[in-house]
């Protein structure tokens, strides 16, 4: 038999060890800038006045390495071994899935080295220059390539529902990064938006919104309806209402995003769309938290010992907290309280680190030691207690942020008999004090377990070794 043919008989493992690897790799450091700025925030002479060490430089570098170097890396990882595994056939094209490798971690250094000297669009989620948005579409088109290649070569006629989600997310990614990104190169590492006024304010929010939407949720329900599944070694709880959540959720989220700019120049009925269709959201959001949560249904008991269960189902959790709090947000006289408030920093992060992390670090518990030819991870223990030291460092961040936040929006509006603010500025920001410092210990603690994560990670890798899988010789459903 020529190397050839042994090749196309296993499944392409090489690209999601790197991926895999990295997503955690990443996950140290994404978290690691976000207790440094958080740290600023608290006492903000820890700027030191260096100009590319200060919040506003590594603020975008958090957001970026979050979630596009550590989610971005988890759902190229799962994304590849799963498609791989409910298709029975190889990735499309390993030149091209390594390129996609290679091609994100280029993407990633660039905005490590660009943001911290102040080189940015200005534009939250898509802060990144010309030259390097360029690269994000070359990469983006190879993905689709090998993603929707490795679909249409499969042996297996139905189509599972993870693949539809991650086949939703790359497409709508896609259209949104070029349409946000057009802009008007004038000089090397500098550009002008397409858009201008309050239309470059509606593009941005369209895009920002459905960075979560997409980003931050399709793609992550597709890994949630294949490892919640695989780990409680049960079917998903209907098949039925995962295809009604698809396709209620994709429909709907993409017009949801004018919520961001309330009482601003925004013509008030497209304020109000967005609203609107933010509420209509919860019933699919919850549809698709409910379907995961009751896939252990005659296997609750399983909770108790499985700690990679657990990450799994308590991110969905926080899903389903998530995304009642988003559209209870969108409603005007909410809004009005909240809005630029540390309300929205606490439900951003209980979605981020409660839902994408979660669910990251529970899908990586599974993925690598199955890559590494092993039965289990280095330490099982070792998961056990990540496991309470992110969910406490969460509690902790997204309470004292609820907390403050709505303090700030009441302070804010209070006034006097006479009609004068009852409270300056100031004031708030120092009652706001004590939060921060609780934000802070918080997200520290979260970044404890992120480094245990990673010591248990490393000793896995080492003691195992990359295998290959073979492909099954006759199709069967997924």
């Amino acid at each position: 038999m020529s190397f050839a043919n042994t090749k196309a008989t296993v499944y392409n493992d090489k690209v999601v060890r790197q991926f895999a690897i990295m997503t955690v790799v990443w996950g140290v450091v994404g978290m690691l800038v976000g207790v440094i700025i958080a740290a600023q925030l608290t006492w903000p002479q820890l700027n030191l006045g260096i100009p590319w060490l200060s919040y506003g430089r590594l603020r975008p570098l958090h957001t970026n390495a979050v979630i596009f170097a550590f989610g971005g890396c988890g759902l190229f990882a799962t994304a590849y071994y799963v498609v791989q595994r409910t298709c029975q056939v190889r990735l499309f094209s390993d030149t091209l899935a390594a390129f996609t490798f290679w091609g994100w971690q280029l993407v990633i250094l660039s905005a490590a080295i660009s943001l911290p000297l102040g080189l940015t669009t200005g534009k939250e989620y898509a802060e990144l220059e010309w030259p390097i948005d360029i690269l994000i579409t070359l990469v983006w088109v190879a993905f689709a390539v090998v993603f929707f290649g490795t679909v249409g070569t499969r042996r297996v006629k139905h189509i599972y529902v993870a693949n539809w989600f991650y086949g939703a997310f790359i497409i709508a990614v896609a259209l949104l990064h070029l349409v946000n990104s057009a802009a008007l190169p004038v000089g090397p590492l500098t550009s002008y938006s397409a858009y201008a006024g309050v239309q470059d304010a509606m593009v941005q929010w369209w895009y920002g919104h459905n960075a979560v939407g997409f980003f931050l949720t399709a793609g992550f329900l597709g890994m949630m309806y294949y490892f919640v599944p695989k780990q409680a070694g049960r079917p998903v709880y209907s098949y039925r209402l995962s295809i009604v959540h698809f396709w209620a959720l994709i429909f709907t989220y993409m017009w949801a995003g004018p919520h961001h700019l309330h009482y601003t120049a925004l013509p008030d009925w497209a304020q109000s769309l967005g609203m609107v269709f933010s509420l209509i959201l919860l019933a699919p959001s919850w549809g698709g938290m409910i379907n995961g949560i009751m896939t252990l249904s005659g296997a609750w008991h399983k909770l108790r010992d499985d700690p990679i269960l657990r990450f799994l189902i308590v991110s969905l959790s926080f899903y389903g907290m998530s995304t009642f709090e988003g559209p209870m947000m969108s409603i005007k006289t909410v809004n009005a309280l909240s809005h630029y408030t540390d309300w929205t920093v606490g439900h951003v992060h209980s979605g981020a680190l409660g839902w994408v992390g979660l669910v990251t670090m529970g899908s990586m518990y599974y993925l690598i030691p199955r890559l590494f030819g092993r039965k289990q991870m280095f330490s099982v223990k070792a998961i056990e207690l990540h496991f309470w030291i992110a969910t406490i460092g969460i509690v902790i961040y997204i309470a004292s942020m609820w907390i403050a936040g709505v303090m700030q929006g009441l302070m804010w509006r209070a006034v006097n008999a006479d009609g004068t603010l009852t409270y300056t500025f100031v004031e708030s920001v120092k009652a706001t004090f004590p939060f921060y410092v609780l934000r802070l210990i918080g997200g520290a603690i979260y970044l404890v377990g992120m480094l245990i994560m990673l010591w248990n990670v490393i000793k896995t890798a080492t003691a195992g070794r990359s295998v290959t899988v073979e492909i099954p010789a006759v199709a069967a459903h997924a």
